[in-house]
């Protein structure tokens, strides 16, 4: 196997050739968390504007943790898995509440922090206070599992201890951050999930996966993702002035958001005029009648679920509108899922 030392160095060496500076280094431990919060599962190309928005709006802590939930949700509005949104907001006002608005700096703090696991508590404390945490994310398992060949499942618990395990024993326990930093980026640049660029490597030699042409099998995944489909209706229902949007609540995808009135079926069909009543009596509704036009139809694949959206437009009164809805003019003032913006063409928050 491949010694720590020469592994470090070789690290360290391909990474003074490509590290580029970052606009969060040297910014505080503030900083360091907002960006690793919204690169979380983001390409880094569509998460830089989102945490310059940010910090514009947010200076501090304590700016975020004073803001309301709908500002929030609207600075995030395109990123996707809005939990995370949620979870930065909430631990703002942790940090605000528990900790005197000051960014905990030990690892078992910054682990306590809602939405802050393992990998970010170490990425987060090695990064903005030197701690020696060893991160282990997707770009650094496929790393690690092409060049020592480990074929251990990485989504087991066997396969994440023997992952954690080597991650520990090659950190450099003087460059704690630089070490993590360098790994990730060598992951998600040089040796990519497809057309890696193993002809350029500084660990050809050593790495097991080049050297018996498993590249593309590595890192190996025990379980495969059962998506789950859902038949989405929406109804868009406006007057001249005014359209009726609602918000998200309860545990599910895109809560705190706002969308079109949405009604739930159980199969890829349209829905039908009974439905349409029991769905009106649910809202309280009285003067929106069955007038249904089918006027889109979109499909978006989440992690575990794939969504069939139908879009219609409803004739109604316009008083009813008027009531239930708000102005057109407000509605950038809203956070929306990237397909509702986008069927609204609702513009990304500036």
């Amino acid at each position: 196997m491949m010694q720590a030392a020469s592994f470090r160095k070789k690290l360290f060496y391909w990474f003074a050739q490509t590290s580029r500076p970052m606009p969060w280094h040297g910014q505080g431990a503030y900083a360091v968390w907002l960006s690793e919060i919204i690169l979380q599962q983001t390409r880094f190309e569509q998460g830089l504007p989102y945490y310059l928005r940010f910090i514009e709006n947010f200076p501090t802590v304590n700016d975020l943790a004073n803001a309301p939930s709908e500002k929030v949700m609207q600075l995030w509005q395109g990123l996707g898995y809005y939990s995370r949104a949620r979870n930065l907001h909430k631990s703002a006002q942790t940090i605000r509440d528990q900790f005197g608005g000051e960014f905990p700096n030990t690892y078992e703090d910054i682990l306590s922090l809602t939405g802050i696991g393992p990998y970010s508590a170490a990425a987060i404390s090695s990064f903005a206070f030197g701690l020696p945490h060893a991160v282990v994310d997707g770009n650094v398992y496929r790393v690690l599992s092409r060049i020592f060949g480990i074929e251990a499942a990485i989504d087991s618990t066997q396969g994440k201890k023997e992952f954690q395990r080597l991650a520990d024993e090659l950190l450099d326990q003087k460059r704690p951050g630089d070490f993590n930093q360098a790994i990730m980026n060598f992951g998600a640049t040089h040796c990519t999930p497809q057309q890696p660029k193993c002809a350029d490597c500084p660990f050809q030699k050593e790495c097991q996966a080049f050297l018996t042409n498993r590249i593309q099998d590595l890192p190996f995944k025990e379980k495969k993702i059962k998506l789950k489909n859902r038949y989405f209706h929406f109804f868009l229902m406006e007057s001249k002035d005014s359209i009726l949007i609602q918000q998200r609540t309860g545990k599910d995808i895109w809560e705190g958001l706002f969308t079109l009135p949405l009604w739930e079926g159980n199969a890829d069909e349209g829905i039908s005029k009974h439905e349409w009543s029991e769905f009106c009596a649910k809202q309280g509704w009285k003067d929106a009648k069955y007038s249904l036009e089918l006027v889109a139809e979109e499909k978006q694949l989440l992690s575990h679920q794939k969504l069939k959206m139908r879009f219609y437009k409803v004739k109604v009164p316009a008083l009813f509108v008027e009531e239930y809805g708000v102005a057109k003019e407000r509605l950038e003032e809203y956070g929306y899922p990237k397909a509702i913006a986008a069927f609204l063409k609702i513009k990304k928050a500036q």
